[in-house]
């Protein structure tokens, strides 16, 4: 049932961008090819903070994570465009911070971000593009490590909403380089089996997705 659920949610996502791909390609008047990839290493920081761990106390802090982004990006005018991350895999290595026992290691888990955003892009005939965006992100956590505790529980297929903003330089007509940031708002409930009892919180992960890379317009 819950892999239906994350099935389910994916197909949201992904019929919300063909709608709009729908609804707008009529809109496409340019010469160019409208698709572009992109690579780029990323910084993953968790801007984290969580409700009170019942019965021990302290709050859940997830440390940050580096990884590699891939994204295609559908260009329906030349300053409208459609984004699609399907890659973003990053390890974050989690505690539980001034609880009633110390500090507990909690292991680690991996995060799995698909993010879909609208961008509006600036000086579309100029070699240096900038641009904005918004849309949704559809948080996947594909394995975790407990850690010292027993056992950690995470809930994930969450939908959380995200904000862009970011440049391409183009230095050929097919080549450029590319600065993104991305905000993404997401909380997480977690459950943890530790000391002989369950303890739980809600974490609001909303991460910094930092990257830099390089991207290629067909």
């Amino acid at each position: 049932m819950k892999l239906l659920r994350r099935w389910m949610k994916i197909s949201v996502l992904v019929g919300c961008g063909l709608l709009v791909s729908t609804v707008l390609s009529p809109c496409f008047a340019s010469d160019d090819n409208p698709w572009m990839i992109r690579a780029r290493a990323l910084a993953v920081y968790p801007d984290d903070s969580s409700s009170q761990i019942t019965v021990i106390g302290g709050e859940a802090d997830v440390e940050e994570g580096y990884t590699l982004d891939l994204d295609l990006t559908y260009f329906f005018t030349d300053n409208i465009a459609a984004e699609l991350v399907f890659f973003a895999y990053s390890r974050h290595d989690v505690k539980a911070k001034n609880t009633a026992v110390g500090d507990i290691d909690l292991g680690s888990l991996d995060l799995l971000p698909p993010t879909l955003t609208v961008q509006y892009h600036f000086m579309p005939q100029k070699p240096f593009k900038p641009y904005i965006g918004a849309g949704l992100s559809y948080v996947l956590i594909p394995n975790e490590d407990s850690g010292a505790a027993t056992a950690v529980r995470y809930d994930d297929g969450v939908i959380g909403y995200a904000l862009q903003a970011g440049f391409d330089y183009f230095f050929t007509d097919h080549w450029c380089l590319n600065f993104d940031v991305k905000k993404v708002w997401v909380d997480v409930d977690v459950e943890v089996d530790a000391l002989g009892t369950t303890v739980s919180t809600t974490v609001d992960v909303d991460p910094w997705l930092i990257g830099m890379g390089v991207g290629y317009r067909f």
